[in-house]
């Protein structure tokens, strides 16, 4: 099984285009240790030729352009792609934008929760992708889920399960207990290889590892893993945003709650950190939060970085 991660940041990007924070400054100054990085989404092959795509960034087109392996090889007809099938791990617009890159008649399948479902049959932008061509299917929990598109069995499996999170801001109710979340808002994925039984996660938002989520992922081979921010208050602290990490749903990396710390026992074989925020000081290869994340045993993930499993 072969995996690419398509996108490494957090919404809006390394650097995002209206962010003036240090970090952005360093890194559109060239400055060393620092890589830009584009909106999270992950691409999976079991043969290399056909790809499901894990979430759409709004960045997809780039992403593509990057990856040739994701375009129309010489040989196809005028119309083709290698991207069968997208996958959602939950509404939010750095991970849905990019079906509007996928435009232009062409088949795949998409699927998600029925809350993500109903999200995008709410707004008819997403009517482009044409339903006979576009099929939108309705992940069952905990149950392995076969890949298909354009009448291609991927010769993967998907395993959705809820992890602790937040509804899409855009779909916030703020009359309502947790801004309206419920079961089914922030899924994690296990992807599975059919022919080997090989298997991955992939968790990029998630508010908590709560006791379900570590019993899931203990002994893992590989979890790609929410990576957005390494202290609670730090888009406060550089006058970013008014939000703390647990008021966008997402764990932080560092503190007694964080994800190094919750890690620490589960003996996962490999850590990568994917969807990290531009506030974020591990984008920052010098700094002693790369340090401490490394002497963790975690992967700060890059565009480009390849994973075969």
């Amino acid at each position: 099984m072969r995996i690419r991660i398509l996108g490494s940041g957090a919404g809006g990007g390394f650097p995002q285009w209206n962010c003036n924070c240090a970090n952005c400054r360093a890194v559109r100054a060239g400055a060393p240790g620092f890589l830009p990085r584009t909106q999270s989404s992950l691409a999976v092959s079991a043969n290399g030729e056909d790809w499901l795509l894990l979430n759409a960034s709004p960045d997809l087109r780039e992403q593509i352009a990057a990856a040739p392996e994701l375009s129309p090889r010489r040989d196809d007809p005028v119309r083709a792609s290698p991207i069968k099938a997208v996958a959602l791990t939950n509404g939010d617009v750095d991970h849905v934008a990019g079906l509007l890159n996928l435009r232009e008649a062409q088949p795949f399948n998409i699927y998600a929760a029925r809350r993500v479902i109903d999200a995008l049959a709410a707004n008819p932008i997403f009517s482009i992708l044409q339903p006979q061509l576009v099929p939108r299917i309705e992940l069952a929990m905990e149950t392995p889920t076969s890949v298909s598109g354009a009448s291609v069995d991927l010769g993967l499996s998907l395993r959705a399960f809820p992890v602790p999170g937040k509804i899409a801001l855009y779909l916030e109710d703020r009359n309502a207990p947790n801004f309206g979340t419920s079961a089914g808002d922030t899924l994690g994925l296990e992807v599975i290889e059919t022919a080997t039984g090989a298997s991955f996660f992939y968790v990029p938002g998630c508010a908590q590892v709560d006791a379900p989520l570590a019993a899931r992922l203990r002994h893992a081979a590989l979890v790609f893993f929410d990576g957005t921010l390494f202290e609670e208050e730090e888009m406060i602290r550089q006058g970013l945003m008014g939000k703390t990490g647990s008021r966008m749903g997402h764990i932080n990396m560092s503190g007694e709650d964080g994800s190094l710390a919750a890690f620490t026992p589960l003996d996962v074989k490999r850590k990568i950190y994917v969807h990290i925020n531009n506030s974020n000081p591990v984008l920052d290869e010098h700094s002693n939060a790369y340090a401490t994340v490394q002497a963790a045993g975690w992967e700060v993930g890059e565009d480009g970085m390849e994973v075969i499993l």
